[in-house]
């Protein structure tokens, strides 16, 4: 926008916080420039650290207390200018702040640096997952065994003893019910409950909270979960749009919404723990990442979409041999995972601890 006369000045050594819509402390200015006027300016009127206030403003204990100031209104959460004017901070004499700030700098990017390698860490160990999992689904676990072109470009080869196909020749996909739907007065409903989009993560279902929707009883039977199929999301992420994860009938009866797609397959031929695996890989990502609407917030699939995978197709014994190795190779990476973001998780908090310690007294700073 050229016209700057209706935005706020900003400038280096500034902070800035919206009253209006509080997510947690300040943020501190790097840049000489403008903010949005939803947006509250401060700048220091007495000869104060910066970099000290910078860890100050970001505290836990700071962040908790402007939370309790909060009240709803019709727009969102605000805290009253009042409240925030009159809340205390700690000034050290100047020298100690100084002392405090540079100690800070010097401990907070040596656990910085570790965060970043444990990150990077879990994101390597993250693709050696899907590439254990593209490796199995593409050539097998059977050693020593001629291939041939798949004629699919993200697929590559396969064994030559496979096939090629879509999933439409040996799967039935369905939609799920739509939400706010009206009924005539009388209609008889009964309540059951429905995964949405948040319910279906990727590889896991989250059941830690489940919405309940009054339908008729012909609906409840159209919409209703069957152990064993295949779940995947309309929308999304681009990066996780059109994976799969495998319903076990956690929740009996249980129903879906239309953005949520149920797969099922012929398990003759077809087993949906090997299409779930499919859907995770390489060749899975590339086909939907290809594939997807794209929206200016989210990436979209469709079933025809779905249905139109074409997938490296082995007999049905070796899809067997298949899950069975990844299940068991990709829980020990899984492992391996949980045990990093555990540290990261700790390293976090330590980070978080050894700023409220030294901003607010509780440690000195070693001589």
């Amino acid at each position: 926008n050229a016209d700057l006369s209706t935005l706020k000045s900003i400038y280096e050594g500034d902070f800035c916080i919206s009253l209006r819509s509080f997510q947690g402390g300040f943020e501190y200015s790097k840049y000489n420039g403008v903010v949005s006027p939803a947006y509250q300016v401060f700048y220091k009127t007495a000869d104060l650290c910066d970099t000290y206030y910078r860890y100050m403003f970001k505290d836990r204990g700071f962040i908790a207390k402007m939370t309790s100031y909060t009240k709803t209104f019709r727009d969102g959460k605000s805290i009253s200018f009042t409240d925030f004017g009159n809340s205390l901070i700690p000034v050290p004499p100047l020298d100690e702040q100084e002392r405090i700030a540079c100690f800070l700098d010097t401990e907070c990017a040596s656990v910085d640096a570790v965060i970043e390698q444990t990150r990077a860490s879990i994101e390597e160990y993250k693709k050696l997952k899907q590439a254990v999992i593209t490796q199995a689904v593409t050539k097998g676990i059977r050693p020593n065994r001629p291939m041939k072109d798949s004629g699919v470009d993200w697929i590559g080869e396969v064994p030559e003893s496979w096939r090629v196909t879509k999933l439409k020749y040996f799967s039935k996909i369905r939609s799920g019910i739509t939400l706010g739907k009206t009924y005539p007065t009388g209609t008889e409903l009964f309540e059951y409950p429905y995964l949405r989009v948040a319910n279906v993560q990727g590889s896991y279902t989250d059941l830690s909270n489940v919405a309940t929707i009054k339908v008729t009883s012909e609906e409840s039977a159209k919409y209703r979960l069957q152990a064993g199929e295949l779940l995947m999301t309309e929308g999304g992420d681009r990066d996780k749009l059109g994976r799969g994860t495998i319903w076990h009938g956690e929740i009996d009866p249980c129903l879906h919404q239309n953005h949520v797609f149920a797969l099922r397959t012929d398990d003759k031929d077809l087993l949906a723990e090997y299409v779930s695996f499919l859907s995770d890989s390489y060749v899975g990502r590339d086909y939907f990442d290809v594939t997807a609407n794209q929206s200016v917030h989210l990436a979209s699939t469709n079933s025809t979409t779905i249905l139109n995978f074409a997938i490296p197709f082995p007999p049905i014994e070796e899809q067997r041999e298949i899950i069975t190795y990844l299940d068991v190779k990709t829980n020990e990476i899984e492992q391996l995972i949980k045990s990093k973001e555990q540290l990261l998780a700790e390293l976090e908090s330590y980070k978080k601890s050894l700023i409220y310690e030294y901003v607010t007294g509780k440690k000195e700073v070693p001589a």
